[in-house]
């Protein structure tokens, strides 16, 4: 089932979210509602926020290669390096700024099997990641934004930056 995403200003945005206590089959589901509403909306990750529902859940996938991560109570442990590049977001549609960032972070975080896992990202995925986990958090990527970008100006923007 393909959610609606929640816009901002709404305050379960900036409220920080629930830990899930047990994998149910309606956990399961809103993982697979989640991707589906991710996919459906053009995105590379969305947080339960972003869908109405507290809880430390997120998605994230980036493209094929990397697969898709199902984050349950993720959290990062560690972190290091920075890097500055743009991000958007689902519930901040035609919103557009660099963001300051770790370039390297290790996240732990549980699957729908309820095995715990640690992954090692680096440079966009890692961003995702804490993307996603602010979210989490009740932490909005627009309170951190360095430089705003146009929509008309991100392809631009983009193109020039591709190599910094």
């Amino acid at each position: 089932m393909k959610y609606p995403v929640v816009i901002y200003p709404n305050k379960l945005l900036e409220t920080k979210t629930q830990e899930v206590t047990m994998i149910t089959d309606e956990l399961i589901t809103l993982l697979d509602d989640m991707r589906e509403t991710m996919i459906a909306h053009d995105g590379i990750g969305l947080a339960a926020p972003q869908i109405g529902k507290n809880l430390r859940v997120a998605v994230i996938e980036i493209d094929e290669e990397s697969g898709l991560f199902e984050l349950i109570n993720p959290e990062i442990i560690s972190q290091s390096g920075s890097s500055i590049d743009v991000e958007g977001c689902l519930s901040f549609p035609e919103v557009y700024g660099t963001v300051e960032r770790a370039s390297e972070v290790t996240v732990r975080y549980f699957d729908r099997e309820g095995e715990e896992y640690e992954v090692t990202a680096t440079d966009y995925l890692a961003r995702a990641f804490q993307h996603e986990i602010e979210h989490l958090e009740g932490k909005l990527f627009t309170d951190k934004i360095i430089e705003s970008i146009k929509p008309e100006d991100l392809e631009s923007y983009q193109e020039e930056h591709m190599y910094d």
